[in-house]
């Protein structure tokens, strides 16, 4: 631990840099595709907003179990189906995947094509599911 701070006052600008570029960085990935917001946050949106959730997992997996009234359009297929969503382009989007590994990269592109309210379901449907939350099948 001593050389830890040894090495911090001895180098300040590498660590200074450093600081900097880490901040940048959780910056950029909060940004990247919206707020993240917790299964609770979530059922208290749809609620209150009207908001939609849409489901970027394939179909099979939707299938198996997907939050009530969810809309599924696959992470792969999404760019080229945006025009489905457009009689929600004034409603809160929320964006569920698995686990949350492709969320923020729909969110990213539904706020490119003038999606203002996107925000993602943290820990995706793992989440969902790990709190005991209803599920539809089929």
């Amino acid at each position: 631990m001593d050389q830890l701070f040894q090495f911090i006052v001895n180098h300040p600008f590498l660590v200074g840099a450093f600081v900097v570029l880490l901040a940048l960085f959780i910056r950029n990935e909060t940004q990247r595709g919206g707020k993240s917001v917790s299964a609770q946050e979530l059922v208290s949106m749809v609620n209150r907003e009207d908001a939609l959730v849409l489901d970027v997992r394939d179909k099979k997996e939707f299938e198996a179990g997907h939050i009530v009234d969810a809309v599924n359009i696959p992470h792969g297929s999404l760019e080229t189906r945006l025009d489905e969503l457009k009689k929600y382009q004034n409603r809160p989007i929320i964006i569920a995947c698995r686990m949350g590994q492709h969320a923020g990269a729909a969110g990213t592109l539904l706020r490119k094509n003038g999606y203002e309210t996107v925000t993602r379901l943290t820990g995706g449907m793992t989440e969902w599911r790990n709190q005991n939350l209803p599920v539809v099948k089929g």
